[in-house]
C-alpha cells in the first residue's frame, strides 16, 4: 500500500515538474505587454540617436580677423547670401524664417546644424523657451532644453567666437550650459528689438556699424560667450511673432519661459548647402 501511495506521489511530482519546465519555456519565449511596451521606447530612443552621423572631425579653431576694427567684413548686415555662406529655412508653425549661415568663420556650428537638419532632427522641435524681448529657442527633440546632440564624436563642442560676428537682432546662436566645452544641437535667435548700445561697456572693441546695429536690437551681452553662426535674412516678424506667445513657469527653475502653446520646427530646407 505504501508502495503504491509513493508511486502516485512520483508521478504526480513528474507530471508538475514536466508542466513547469513547459510553462517556463513558453514564458522565456513570449514578452509580456508591458515589457514589450517598454522595449519599443528604449529601441526608438536608440534608432533616434543613430539617426545621424557621428562621425566628423572638429574643424580648427577660427583666428580673430586682425583688420582694424572699422575694417572688418561683417557679414550679418547683409542680407545678400555670399559665396562663402550658406543659407536655410527654418520652416515652424507660425512661418518661414530664412537664415544664412556661415561657414568660413563658425565652421564646427554650422556643419554640425547642416548635418542635424539634413538628417531631420529638427523636425517637430518646439521652440521651448521663449521670452519676448531676449530669444527664442530651440534645437532639443526632448522639447525640455535638456537634450542635444553632435556630430563630432557625439560629444558637445567648443564656443567659436569671432570679431566679425555679434549677437545684433536677428543672430542664430547656439545655446550652452555657460561652459566653454558646451555647444551643441540648440540653439536661439535673438529677438530683441530695443536700442542696446547703452548695454555695450566698451564701445572701442566694436565696430561702429556693429554699434550702429545695435541701435535697431540685440544682446550685447551675450558676445563673446556664446557661437553665433547665422543672421536672419527674412522672416523676422516670425521670430517676433513665436516670442510674442503666451508664457508660464518652467516647471524646473520658475523662469517665465514655457510656452502654453509653443510653436515648433515643421522642417529645415537647405536652400544653399556647403562643402567642407
Amino acid at each position: 500500500m505504501n508502495k503504491k501511495k509513493t508511486s502516485i506521489i512520483f508521478g504526480l511530482l513528474g507530471i508538475i515538474l514536466v508542466a513547469a519546465i513547459a510553462f517556463l519555456i513558453y514564458s522565456a519565449n513570449r514578452k509580456p505587454a508591458d515589457s514589450s511596451k517598454n522595449t519599443s521606447q528604449t529601441t526608438q530612443s536608440t534608432a533616434k540617436a543613430a539617426d545621424y552621423p557621428t562621425d566628423y572631425t572638429l574643424h580648427p579653431a577660427v583666428k580673430n580677423s586682425t583688420k582694424a576694427l572699422n575694417d572688418l567684413a561683417l557679414p550679418q548686415l547683409s542680407t545678400a547670401v555670399a559665396s562663402d555662406e550658406a543659407e536655410v529655412q527654418i520652416q515652424t508653425t507660425a512661418g518661414n524664417i530664412n537664415i544664412k549661415l556661415f561657414p568660413k568663420i563658425a565652421p564646427n556650428a554650422v556643419q554640425n546644424f547642416l548635418v542635424l537638419a539634413k538628417h531631420n532632427y529638427y523636425k517637430n522641435n518646439e521652440f521651448f523657451r521663449v521670452i519676448k524681448d531676449f530669444m527664442i529657442q530651440t534645437g532639443d527633440p526632448s522639447n525640455q532644453g535638456t537634450g542635444s546632440a553632435s556630430i563630432f564624436g557625439g560629444k558637445p563642442f567648443d564656443t567659436e567666437i569671432s570679431n566679425q560676428l555679434y549677437n545684433i537682432r536677428g543672430a542664430l546662436a547656439l545655446a550652452n550650459t555657460g561652459q566653454p566645452t558646451s555647444s551643441s544641437s540648440q540653439f536661439f535667435i535673438v529677438q530683441n528689438s530695443q536700442d542696446m548700445t547703452s548695454q555695450i561697456q566698451d564701445k572701442s572693441k566694436y565696430p561702429q556699424k556693429i554699434i550702429d546695429a545695435y541701435k535697431k536690437g540685440g544682446y550685447p551681452s551675450l558676445d563673446g560667450s556664446y557661437t553665433v553662426f547665422g543672421q536672419v535674412i527674412s522672416g523676422m516678424d516670425v521670430v517676433d511673432k513665436i516670442a510674442s506667445a503666451e508664457v508660464q513657469a518652467n516647471s524646473t527653475s520658475g523662469e517665465q519661459s514655457s510656452p502654453v502653446h509653443p510653436e515648433k520646427i515643421t522642417g529645415v530646407k537647405i536652400i544653399k548647402d556647403w562643402k567642407f
